[in-house]
């Protein structure tokens, strides 16, 4: 009987091994601040992800706000997601980031994953125009970073679930502002709102709106 219980033994230790495995593996990645911010720093940024400049300022927004539920439209690659769902996981909030094409948004979500932010941040599949009427509850923060001459319609579709004090932040404010006409005129005249137009970033030589809801 001796001469049997090292093999047995070695085969109960390996079962455990795998079984504890298979359990740790359906738990978020725990990446540390120090890895999560390698990983963005060694990010595959193209044309159309949000500059680091502009991610850290909505970053900053989010934080500064105390902002408990926000909506992204735009999510591309997941950068500006990422940057923001930080903020997010701060403050014990969470972040629908709205993606038109799927396998840009299983990208996102990808890389959601790899730094643990998919319980903070969900990648939703679909055009923005029918999924933000389908989003339920009161929102406190609004990044558009889509389609520039739809923006006005973004904002109608969402503003009714806008919180009083919440911040609403548009891309390419700048350079596409013909486009946005009457998304920036609509902000500009509403006495419901204060903005102000700032550059985060000369990367791109362009600029974000933000908006302050006062009631």
């Amino acid at each position: 009987m001796r001469h049997y219980r090292l093999p047995i033994l070695a085969l109960s230790l390996a079962l455990v091994a795998l079984v504890g495995a298979s359990v740790r593996s359906g738990e978020p990645n725990k990446m540390s601040d120090a890895e999560r911010e390698e990983f963005i720093r060694n990010f595959n940024r193209t044309g159309m992800d949000t500059t680091p400049g502009d991610a850290m300022l909505l970053r900053i927004l989010v934080e500064a706000r105390g902002a408990k539920c926000g909506v992204e439209v735009g999510s591309y690659k997941g950068f500006g997601a990422i940057n923001m769902g930080i903020g997010f996981e701060r403050n014990g909030g969470r972040l629908y980031t709205l993606e038109i094409n799927p396998e840009t948004a299983d990208i996102c979500r990808e890389n959601l994953r790899k730094v643990g932010l998919e319980k903070t941040v969900t990648c939703i599949t679909g055009d923005a125009l029918k999924t933000l009427p389908k989003l339920e509850g009161e929102f406190d923060f609004v990044f558009i970073d889509a389609v520039k001459r739809d923006y006005f319609k973004y904002l109608k579709a969402i503003e009714p679930k806008l919180v009083p004090g919440a911040v609403i932040v548009a891309d390419n404010t700048i350079r596409s502002a013909k486009a946005m006409q009457n998304f920036l005129g609509y902000l500009q005249d509403n006495p419901d709102y204060e903005m102000v137009t700032v550059r985060a970033s000369l990367e791109k030589k362009d600029g974000m709106t933000i908006a302050y809801k006062i009631r």
